[in-house]
Order: structure tokens, then C-alpha cells, then sequence
């Protein structure tokens, strides 16, 4: 027999709230929809002004966060997501100011046709209507996933990590003000402004119908939870292990260019290369050009036996090869051509991103037919992983399921559709 305890006050205060967002939210959501897309790109340029009229605000409460995340004994490539500086909170308005200039999705006609009975059919996109976004560390995640979710007529309930708490509330503030400055509801984008893990619980359990999708963007403990847990559909995002195979065809000076780039640019994004795997014809020679390069730019490498009987590093285990670094940590694998490489990332990738760099364009066709990622590249660096890279103005993450998005999640992937028939007074024998 199950025995249902009493909630203290602090849950009954706590399921309350939440359930008072969803309300919220829901309400917004039709003005929102209504309010047509002229409003909704004025209401995303609002936002953008509130963010760098409220720098000097983001600033001091990022200096919080980041106090804290050191006391926390957070890592080096965490401390790089938490940080907000002048530079990125200008980067983070402007990201605003691009989302607003991508083409409202909201009544965009997919497909259409007509039948020979005469009615015509069409396919219209429209707002998901409430989505909860649960995301770790990133602040500027609360700008990305708020503007885009105004940009599809979608509102947002945003669970930003509790190391970014203080941030993200000043963040949110300047989001709700621009909503606020065009007239339209500010519940439009509401963040749960307490740190307790129990939040996320009501979120999963779908806040009594209020809320329409999840979206989780963090760590995999994050994503298992959610997609475990969660009684509402989710768009999962799944960490970044992402690979560059350098073929036996590849011009050594890009690999150099290319495979330095993907890995340290920014060690700290999903798109940041974690394995190399470099093909057995070229290895000898090859190698050891990219490993010095990549050493003396501050990188650790790990290798399997073949690397390391051609240039000294440590020893790669088996979880290296499951392993999102996150960090200055790159392992390296000796391949035997194409199907070698294909092999060992279906064996370890998470289906993220993967880059080929070769010369044979009939290779590089192959490469991208037959690998099964959200994003698969040619001659480029993985770290273009990135919706706003993309032309989608930003993302809320890279989905790596299979179902109604995939790759970057910008404003298109957060609608739905619906069928609109037009007839003449058509009836069905």
C-alpha cells in the first residue's frame, strides 16, 4: 500500500507557483499568436535594447554567479559557459536582433495541393503554444530560447541551472520589459526563479496540461532525467561527441586549420571536436604535424596504439571514446579508411556532428549519405555547429532524436502545423 505524505508548506508554496506559471503561460500564449509577426519582430528588438540597456545590471549579477560557481569548485570549461562579459552580452543582444530579423515562421504554408474533387489543401505552420526550456550554466541560453520562442508565437518557462540563477533573472527582467515596450504580455516569457530541483519535477509532470513540449539542454544527467521522467513530449538534446576524420586525401594545411579549430576555439560548446580520427595510409606523416600543432596550443591528446606508436601521448581507454571533454582533451584513433571511420562513430558518437576533411569529393558524398548524425560536414570545423551559423538567427540546442527536429532548434523547429481545406461546397459520397 502506497501512503501519500502530506506536502510540507514550502512544496505546497512551490507546486503552486509553478502551476500559476503554466496558467500564466497559456493565457499569454494566445495574444502572443495573435499579435502577428510586425509586433512580434518589435517586441524581439525591444528585448535586444533592454539586454545592453541592462548590461551593467547583468554584469554585477554574473560576478555573483561567477563567485559562486568558483566556490562551487566549478571546471575551467564551465566557469567559460557561466561567464557573461561585455562582449557577450553584446553578442547575446545582437543574437536577439538576429532572431528578430528571421522570417516569422508563424503561417508560413509548407505544402499545397488540389484534388480532383476541387478542394484545396494546405499545410500551415503554427506555435507549439507553452514550452518549458530546462537548461544548465549558459545565461545567454535565457535570451536564445526566450527570442525564439517569441519568434514562433511560442511562450516560454525557462529553468535556467542554479549556478546562473542571478544572471538569468536579470536576463529574463530585460526580455519581459521588451515584451512589455511592444504591448504585448510579459508572461509571454516567464523564468522559475527558484534554484530547487523540485521545479524541474512539476515541469516533467507537465504542469497540468499547461505545458505543450519540453526542451532540455545540459549535461546527460539533465537529458536522462528529462526524457525518463517527463510526461509531455521532449525535444532532446544529447551531449556533443563530435568527431573529424581527416582522410587519407585531406590537404594537410587545412586538417591543421580545421582540426585546431574544431577542438579548441571554444572547448566549452557542444560542437567542439572530441575525437580525431585520422586514416592509417597518412597517419605517419600526418600525425605528428597535427599533434604538435594541436599540443602547442594547449592540447592534451589521448591515443589508441597505432596513434601513440607514431607520436608519444597517453593512452586512450574505452571511455575516452564515450567521453564530451568539454576541456582541452582531444583522442585520437587510427582508421582504416571511409568505412573505418564510419564505424568507429557509430560505435561511440551521440549522432551530433562530424566533420570529414578530404580532397575526394567522391569520399566526402559517402561520408555524408551514410553517417547518421543531426549534422554532418565537409572541409569545416565542427565548432559551426551552431543554429546562428546556420542563418536561423540562433538555437535553443542541437537536437540528436529523430522526431519533429533535428540539428540546430531555431524558430521554424518550434512550430507545429495544421491542414487548412478550402472548398466549394464539395460533400463526400
Amino acid at each position: 500500500m502506497t501512503i501519500q505524505l502530506p506536502l510540507s508548506a514550502h512544496d505546497a508554496v512551490l507546486a503552486g507557483t509553478m502551476l500559476a506559471m503554466g496558467d500564466a503561460a497559456r493565457a499569454a500564449s494566445a495574444g502572443l499568436a495573435k499579435a502577428g509577426p510586425e509586433r512580434r519582430t518589435a517586441a524581439l528588438k525591444a528585448m535586444a535594447a533592454r539586454i545592453r540597456a541592462a548590461e551593467p545590471a547583468i554584469l554585477a549579477a554574473n560576478a555573483k554567479d561567477m563567485a559562486g560557481g568558483r566556490d562551487r569548485g566549478l571546471t575551467g570549461a564551465m566557469l567559460d559557459r557561466l561567464e557573461l562579459t561585455p562582449a557577450r552580452i553584446a553578442a547575446m543582444a545582437q543574437g536577439v536582433e538576429e532572431v528578430a530579423d528571421v522570417t516569422d515562421p508563424v503561417g508560413m504554408v509548407i505544402a499545397s495541393w488540389t484534388r480532383p474533387n476541387g478542394l484545396a489543401f494546405e499545410r500551415v505552420r503554427g506555435p507549439i503554444g507553452v514550452i518549458g526550456i530546462i537548461y544548465e550554466s549558459r545565461p545567454n541560453v535565457t535570451a536564445d530560447a526566450g527570442a525564439l520562442c517569441v519568434r514562433a508565437a511560442n511562450t516560454a518557462i525557462l529553468r535556467g541551472g542554479s549556478e546562473s540563477l542571478n544572471s538569468s533573472r536579470v536576463i529574463a527582467d530585460a526580455l519581459r520589459a521588451g515584451l512589455k515596450d511592444a504591448g504585448l504580455p510579459e508572461d509571454a516569457i516567464q523564468l522559475v526563479q527558484t534554484a530547487d530541483r523540485a521545479a524541474v519535477g512539476h515541469m516533467l509532470a507537465g504542469l497540468n496540461g499547461k505545458l505543450d513540449v519540453l526542451v532540455p539542454r545540459g549535461g546527460k544527467s539533465l537529458v536522462a532525467r528529462v526524457q525518463d521522467e517527463a510526461r509531455v513530449p521532449v525535444i532532446g538534446h544529447l551531449e556533443g561527441l563530435c568527431h573529424t576524420y581527416i582522410h587519407e586525401d585531406a590537404d594537410p594545411a587545412k586538417a591543421e586549420a580545421i582540426i585546431v579549430n574544431a577542438k579548441l576555439r571554444r572547448v566549452g560548446v557542444c560542437g567542439s571536436t572530441e575525437t580525431m580520427l585520422i586514416d592509417a595510409s597518412i597517419a605517419p606523416a600526418l600525425l605528428p604535424r597535427l599533434a604538435k600543432a594541436l599540443e602547442a596550443a594547449g592540447c592534451e591528446l589521448r591515443g589508441d596504439g597505432r596513434a601513440r606508436a607514431i607520436h608519444p601521448m597517453k593512452e586512450a581507454t574505452t571511455q575516452d571514446w564515450t567521453t564530451e571533454y568539454l576541456a582541452p582533451i582531444l583522442s585520437v584513433a587510427v582508421v582504416d579508411g571511409v568505412e573505418g571511420a564510419m564505424s568507429h562513430i557509430a560505435r561511440y558518437g551521440s549522432q551530433h556532428t562530424e566533420s570529414i576533411v578530404t580532397e575526394d569529393a567522391a569520399a566526402a558524398e559517402r561520408f555524408l549519405a551514410e553517417v547518421d548524425s543531426a549534422i554532418v560536414m565537409h572541409n569545416t570545423s565542427t565548432q559551426f555547429a551552431d543554429g546562428g551559423e546556420f542563418g536561423m538567427g540562433g538555437e535553443i540546442g542541437i537536437a540528436t532524436g529523430r522526431l519533429h527536429a533535428r540539428g540546430p532548434v531555431g524558430a521554424e523547429q518550434l512550430t507545429t502545423f495544421k491542414y487548412v481545406v478550402r472548398g466549394t461546397g464539395q460533400i463526400r459520397p
